[in-house]
Parts: C-alpha cells; structure tokens; sequence
C-alpha cells in the first residue's frame, strides 16, 4: 500500500498540492502573524479579565444573570481554546514540526458553535466587558473558521469534476503506456 493508502488508513486524506502549499504560504503571511497575535492577545485579556475583574463583576449579578454569566463565559472560553489550538496547529506546520498535510486532519478543524437559541439568558444585562470579550471572540472565530474553510476544504478537489483538458492528456498517457 502507498504512502497515500497508509496516511488514509490513519484518519487523514490525501492532499492536494494546492492545499498543502496554502496551508504553508498562509503560515508563512503576515496574516497569520496578526491573527496569531490577536488570538493569544484575546486569550490572556479573557484570562485576566475571568480571574480578575470579571470574578467581581459576577459577585454582584443577581442568581439567574451569575447563571447567564458562568454558561457566557464557559461558551468563551471554549471558543477561545478552539481558535488558539486551530492558531497553534499553523504555528506548528510554519516552524517544520508538523507537515501541512498532517494538519488535514479532522481532529485539527473548528467544532461548530452551538446556536444562540441555546445562550443562558437572564433579564439583567451582564457585563459589558464580558459582552466586548465575547463580540470580539465571535469575530475571531468567525474569521478563522473562514480560513479553516478556504485553506481546508475537505474533498473539495476530488469532487470537482475533472478538467476536460487533463483528462484528455491522462487518456493519451494511458493510451501510450498500453
């Protein structure tokens, strides 16, 4: 079994070049670079503010807005864990210590979020430093989630229908190895 066979075998599909030099160029971008800074920079501001700030501003919420509170940040934390493993994995594949191609795999892809109709709501608003960590943490995700897509299309190659021309061209190769 082939190189390709086996990397199947083992839960990733096969690349198409494209793909592995898009995944490279973008770890190589200035993009990345400031998506990375802004990612890590939003994860230490939340961290902060949870342990910090935001631990006195939910003392003085009412039972059912500290609940809201709690299921909010829980949700960003998540999302933030989320967008820095996905920033972490293209760090990795930008400093040689994973292959672009192993970065295919699913396990590396964004968990889809969970709907807003499922958000803790409580009649008192909560904190607007909180509600700025989480419009932020959406637009990041939301970004990254577009580059995930773009830079990790699953199958996308192999379900486009062939080009004529280089169907043609594969025929007359096996035409004359025949």
């Amino acid at each position: 079994m082939g190189d390709s066979g086996q990397r199947a075998s083992e839960g990733q599909q096969t690349s198409p070049a494209w793909q592995a030099e898009a995944i490279s160029g973008f770890a190589r971008s200035e993009l990345f670079d400031r998506t990375f800074k802004e990612g890590m920079d939003l994860v230490e501001e939340t961290a902060a503010y949870l342990d910090g700030a935001g631990r006195q501003d939910s003392k003085l919420l009412s039972r059912s807005a500290a609940l809201a509170y709690a299921a909010e940040s829980m949700r960003l934390t998540t999302r933030l864990m989320q967008v820095a493993s996905w920033l972490l994995v293209q760090r990795a594949v930008r400093e040689g210590d994973m292959a672009p191609e192993s970065a295919l795999d699913a396990s590396y892809r964004l968990a889809a979020e969970t709907p807003d109709a499922e958000r803790a709501h409580s009649d008192e608003p909560l904190p607007l430093s909180l509600g700025d960590l989480v419009g932020r943490s959406e637009r990041l995700f939301e970004r990254v989630r577009h580059l995930d897509a773009r830079m990790y299309a699953e199958g996308a190659a192999e379900e486009a229908p062939p080009h004529p021309v280089l169907a043609q061209i594969e025929r007359l190769k096996d035409a004359f190895e025949a």
